[in-house]
């Protein structure tokens, strides 16, 4: 009896140990799971048509490949395709070095680089030439002001007015003055014009020709905030100082940005030394794209900026034009101080 109650039992492992088998040589709905053969891409190709706008038109295509990463060699990566087509527009000119890796379905890769020689040629978007052909105040169409005293944190020494005797368009320029008088509690007056609620714009190119004051205690600057100013606050919204100067250490141009963990007396940019700051008109540059920030005086680079998803710097900015008096970087004013100019002959924006 023992022994055939053996014997079932033997039988039955036996049994159970063949239907395992079977069960692990078959895949869903019976059939043979198999591992897929390793394809590395093979025949990659990288074709690029690049046209005077800046536009370029990749086409890549290899044996094998599922998809297609490209780097693009001015900062920007990790862009895919499926296909093997993509097409990008340069914010500037250059010759950029552009990469594609083509990708398996088992996860190998290949890659392949070019160089493109791009010309992104700049349109006209908006400007001001303050060629009206009577004196005025400058046009209402395009600038704002703000008023008040103190500069919003500056300890600045003027009040900004919105009269014609502190900003006035004529002779062909643009005339912010700052004069010594008594005004609403303050010593002296000038003026702040801004594009704000206006004009306003993401990436591009900035031209603006001046002629700056002299005298001790003058702090004019072209520059431009983040449209969010008022519900960010700064320097969460970003600043871009185009251009400043102070008329105690003449013919020294400061290029800044601001910016949260560098603003103020942290704030992060460079200065550069010219000739007749104030006697001559000089070009003031920006340019402006989502990889970079670089500011230029008459076609010199001084100040570069690498730009990141991570910064302010990616949303619409409007511009503004001002002459302080004194203020932290102002500093101390001529006691025989009665008025100055900033000339502005003209502010061109292009993208």
């Amino acid at each position: 009896m023992l022994f055939k109650v053996i014997s079932k039992i033997k039988f039955i492992s036996v049994l159970f140990v063949l239907l395992l088998t079977a069960i692990s040589s078959c895949g869903k709905g019976g059939e043979t799971t198999t591992t897929p053969v390793s394809k590395a891409p093979t025949n990659l190709t990288l074709d690029a048509v690049v046209s005077g706008s800046g536009n370029v038109v990749f086409k890549a295509a290899a044996t094998n490949a599922v998809m297609y990463t490209f780097d693009l060699g001015n900062g920007i990566s990790n862009q895919i395709s499926t296909t093997g087509d993509f097409t990008y527009k340069y914010a500037t000119s250059g010759a950029y070095t552009v990469t594609v890796v083509a990708k398996s379905a088992t996860g190998e890769t290949a890659s392949k680089s070019t160089v493109i020689n791009v010309t992104a040629a700049l349109s006209l978007i908006w400007s001001d030439e303050f060629d009206a052909t009577t004196a005025s105040a400058p046009d209402p169409n395009k600038w704002g002001y703000d008023l008040g005293a103190g500069g919003w944190g500056n300890n600045e020494q003027e009040y900004y007015t919105n009269r014609t005797t502190n900003a006035i368009v004529s002779g062909g320029t643009l005339k912010i003055t700052a004069i010594k008088e008594a005004f609403s509690g303050s010593n002296y007056t000038s003026a702040r014009l801004l594009s704000k609620g206006k004009f306003s714009f993401k990436y591009g190119k900035v031209d603006i020709s001046a002629k700056l004051p002299s005298k001790a205690g003058t702090w004019p600057a072209t520059w431009m905030l983040g449209d969010n100013f008022l519900s960010a606050g700064w320097p969460a919204c970003g600043e871009i100082d185009i251009m400043e100067h102070i008329g105690n250490s003449l013919n020294k141009i400061y290029g800044t940005l601001h910016y949260p963990g560098r603003s103020g007396g942290n704030a992060d940019g460079a200065t550069t030394m010219i000739n007749n700051a104030s006697t001559a008109f000089h070009k003031y540059t920006l340019e402006w794209t989502d990889v970079s920030i670089k500011i230029y005086v008459d076609d010199l680079l001084y100040y570069s900026f690498a730009n990141n998803p991570t910064t302010p710097f990616n949303q619409n900015f409007f511009l503004i034009l001002n002459l302080a008096m004194g203020g932290n970087m102002g500093g101390t004013i001529d006691p025989a101080f009665t008025s100055d100019t900033m000339e502005v002959d003209y502010v061109r924006v292009y993208q």
